[in-house]
């Protein structure tokens, strides 16, 4: 009795960001169609009646997951990034972290090969903006003027971009370990070279 108490509890503290990221993991898992209200219910341990709660349809429970993972994917980052001492060290950090840990997670990738439909190519538009513009300021912070900041932050997101689909779609070609950091300090370097 006890134990049914406490899963009643467990369902009834379930927040939409649960949903969240119950869609967000589903979304990384199997794209956005493994989307379903009643897959997700049964992950959480919970019935369609809390999904109901929260949200009033799929395409909300969509919009709530995207815009969870521009704030922990983008604007939680940042915030973390933003707390290395200068430009140099934040614009290191901000490409290997992002780069490595983008061969662990599928999501974006996932989210990249639905682009096509409105909202997920909505919120592209909006993380990609807001991230090639985070970098190019760390660049212009480097001391690049303007124009080639701008240039500097697109070709470093195109890499990020770039390696994250080769580590998904043939990640055998890239290299790894002490290795694959190699690689990418040789990268970051070139686009820091004045």
């Amino acid at each position: 009795m006890a134990q049914r108490q406490d899963n009643k509890e467990k369902k009834a503290r379930l927040s939409a960001q649960d949903w969240a990221d119950a869609a967000l993991t589903a979304i990384g898992e199997g794209g956005l169609a493994a989307v379903a209200v009643e897959p997700l219910a049964a992950r959480l341990g919970t019935t369609k009646g809390s999904f109901y709660w929260h949200f009033a349809n799929r395409e909300a429970l969509i919009e709530a997951a995207l815009a969870r993972w521009a704030e922990t994917a983008t604007e939680a980052a940042i915030t973390e990034i933003d707390t290395e001492p200068g430009p140099a060290a934040r614009i290191r950090r901000l490409f290997i972290e992002a780069t490595v840990s983008a061969i662990d997670d599928p999501l974006e990738v996932s989210l990249l090969a639905t682009a096509s439909h409105p909202q997920v190519a909505a919120a592209l538009r909006r993380v990609t903006e807001r991230r090639v513009d985070y970098v190019t300021r760390l660049f212009a912070d480097l001391g690049f003027p303007e124009p080639e900041a701008r240039r500097r932050g697109l070709l470093a997101y195109s890499v990020y971009l770039g390696h994250s689909q080769l580590g998904h779609a043939a990640p055998s070609v890239l290299p790894e370990g002490d290795e694959l950091r190699q690689y990418l300090e040789a990268a970051l370097d070139a686009l820091t070279r004045p």
